[in-house]
């Protein structure tokens, strides 16, 4: 098995576990949080997206999918353009508020899809390539790639477990 594959496989787990994070749930549900400052199903899955698109994007020279296919004015969030999510206040967090929970699968996908074909296109040597000398040890494409598929692993972790709380109350 090719790297690449293995990339494919996880990224397609982050998929999944997007999808079934909100499953059955409605606007109010994923936009909920289970306290004061938590973060609600819908920042989460959000946050995720638009780090994977950030980061894939500029790893592989793209666009980002939040630009180029009018998500960013779908959420019309009122948060700067380029906004991830990083570093989000309480108040910011409230911000990401969704009628749907398709549109929040719906920009995942289109991010998903994106991702698959950068990673597809990949070759060993290219995994080995530094794309980010601003780190000790400057960091590879292979590093930055797993990287964002270990933060959205565990965001979307997070989204089921508040899915979790908000069903046991």
């Amino acid at each position: 098995m090719h790297a690449k594959d293995i990339l494919t496989d996880g990224y397609s787990r982050i998929q999944e576990e997007v999808h079934a994070a909100v499953e059955g749930l409605t606007g109010d549900d994923v936009n909920a949080r289970p306290g004061p400052a938590a973060n609600s199903i819908a920042w989460l899955i959000w946050h995720l997206t638009r780090v994977q698109d950030d980061h894939i994007a500029d790893a592989s020279g793209l666009d980002q999918v939040w630009l180029t296919q009018d998500w960013e004015k779908r959420f019309g969030l009122g948060l700067p353009r380029l906004d991830t999510g990083y570093g989000h206040s309480s108040a910011k967090v409230a911000k990401v508020r969704v009628d749907s929970p398709d549109l929040l699968t719906g920009y995942y996908d289109a991010v998903h899809e994106q991702t698959l074909g950068f990673v597809r296109g990949l070759t060993a040597k290219d995994l080995e390539e530094i794309i980010d000398d601003r780190w000790d040890p400057p960091v590879s494409l292979g590093v930055r790639l797993v990287s964002v598929l270990s933060d959205d692993l565990q965001h979307v972790g997070q989204a089921a477990y508040v899915r979790g709380l908000l069903q046991a109350s």
